[in-house]
Formats: structure tokens, sequence, C-alpha cells
């Protein structure tokens, strides 16, 4: 019975962080739509006010796990700083190297750091699934950016723009990891998820609110830009990463990060629907791949093959 309800709170965590990064792969074309905005006004809005809003929801459960938050200050505080660098990064990433590319190299980093994060501070090893499957959704990844064709725009971007937007990218993956695993920390301390995301990325707020003093200018300068800014914040924000914390009471975030590759897929297939960004026949393969990666998450593998698992990484 306890066996049946750890699948099924699985399966329910493993969903919950499908449907966040079906939300979160929007927010790359929804930034596109407002193109006066910063990258870094859009990034500071969204996850302060989405911020801002995890508190509200959860201020009762918040207050009560206050202690067991602060019971290990540096690993919270390393979980607030990540998300606050996060979305600066992200969105700049995407504003210099085009949505694709910029979704892309800070989502498929992720689940390298992550896993590299559980290794070394967590002691957690490697399991031969999740290496299966990140091989799979790497490679993925990789024929997904040589796929996106270079428009008049992307041709007239110097390289430097372009290897600085890819720099971007990757402290965007590495810290997007590293407030997953910080408020995996938390959870697995006792604290709810709600508290664990709602008490990172309100602290992050504080920083990321104030920087809207410079950059936030254009925010509701229209009906575009200000219906832009609020679904930013509210829809893949609030609700994605409500969902998220919910995955992760059940998920380690080497594999919730792994699982949300499908983020970059939806990006680019939005930008090719909705933006007009075109890709090669080699991109619908690496579209392929992202999701024989999520298939490999999904479903259970032999059991020599789980023996060999343990085995390497005993």
């Amino acid at each position: 019975m306890k066996k049946a309800e750890s699948a099924s709170d699985t399966l329910k965590g493993m969903l919950a962080i499908v449907i966040a990064s079906f939300l979160w792969g929007t927010t790359g074309t929804a930034a596109q739509f407002a193109p006066q905005i910063s990258p870094l006004a859009i990034g500071a809005f969204a996850m302060g006010i989405g911020g801002v809003l995890l508190c509200v929801s959860a201020r009762k459960s918040l207050v009560k796990d206050v202690p067991i938050l602060f019971s290990t200050p540096l690993t919270f505080l390393f979980g607030s700083a990540c998300v606050a660098i996060y979305p600066l990064a992200f969105y700049s990433s995407m504003r210099l190297s085009g949505v694709a590319i910029g979704t892309v190299v800070s989502i498929a980093s992720a689940p390298l750091f992550a896993a590299l994060l559980e290794y070394f501070l967590s002691k957690r090893p490697v399991s031969l699934k999740w290496f299966i499957s990140f091989i799979f959704g790497t490679l993925g990844i990789v024929l997904l950016a040589m796929g996106k064709t270079q428009d008049a725009s992307a041709l007239s971007a110097s390289k430097d723009d372009q290897v600085f937007g890819v720099i971007l990218g990757l402290i965007a993956g590495l810290t997007y990891a590293g407030y997953s695993w910080a408020a995996k920390q938390h959870i697995d301390a006792g604290a709810h998820s709600k508290s664990a995301m709602a008490g990172l990325f309100g602290c992050a707020a504080v920083v990321l609110l104030p920087s809207l003093w410079f950059t936030g200018q254009n925010l509701f300068d229209n009906a575009i830009n200000t219906s832009v800014s609020l679904y930013m914040a509210v829809v893949p924000m609030f609700l994605g990463y409500l969902l998220f914390g919910y995955g992760l009471r059940s998920t380690d975030a080497s594999k919730a990060t792994l699982i949300t590759l499908i983020e970059p897929l939806v990006a680019t297939l939005l930008a090719i629907f909705l933006i007009g960004e075109v890709f090669k026949p080699v991109g619908w393969m690496g579209m392929a791949l992202v999701c024989l990666c999520l298939f490999c998450q999904s479903v259970t593998f032999p059991i020599a093959l789980k023996r060999f698992g343990r085995k390497a990484t005993a």
C-alpha cells in the first residue's frame, strides 16, 4: 500500500513539474511581444512579484516553517541569491542569443549542474537511468540549437553578443539548479513546499523589486507591455513555481531539472509558430530526442538495468 502511494505521489510530482515546464516555456515568447521592456526589468518584475504572491499564498505555512528555513542559513541565502540572479541572466541570454538558443542553453545545462550539486554537496550518486536520460536530452538540446536558422537580426548581432548570451545562459542554468537544490534541502528538512519556494523567492524579491527603479520604466507604457508583465508574474512564475515546489516533494532536484527539459521544447515550438523562427530538420530530430529523454524518466527500467545502475554507482 505504501509503495502504491509512493508511486502515485511520484507520478503526481512529475506531472506537476511537466505542467510547470509548459508554463515556463511560454515566457521567452511572451517577452518577445514586449521588446521595449528591458530583459532585466521583465525578469526582476516577474520573479519579484511572483515571489510576493508566493509569500502571500503561503503565509501561514511560511510563518510556521521559518525556523526550518533559517536552520541552514547558508543554504537559504545561496538559494535566494540564485533566484535573484537567474531571471537577470536568463532573459538577457534570450535577448542576446535568441529565444530558442537562450532557453536551450539555460535549461539544458541545469540538470548537469543539479546533479553536480547533489553529488558534491548532498553526497547523492547519479543513477544510470538519469545518466542515460541526460545523454538523450543533451544531444537533443544540441541538435535543437543546431537546427535554428539564423535570421537577419541574428546575423546582424555581433559574435561577442552571441558568446556572451551563451555564457549568461550557463549562469542561468547554474542558478536554476542552485535554487532547485536549496528548495529541495528545505523540503527534505521538513518545510512545506510552499514555504520553501516562498521563502527563497520572497527574499530574492527584496533585491529584485527595487532594481525596477532603474530598469522598469517601460513595464506599463501600453496595454501589451502591461499584459506581458502581469502574465509573466502570475502564470509562469507564481503558478509555475507552486507546481514545481509540489513536484520537489517527491522528486530529486537533478531529476526535476531533467524533466524541465520540456521547457525549451515548448519554447522552441512557440518560437516557430508564433514568432516565426525557422528550424532545420536536424532541430526536429533534437525535439524527438528530448521527448525520448522525458520518456526514459517516466518509465520503469528492467530489473537487470536497475541492478547494473546500482553497481555503477556503488
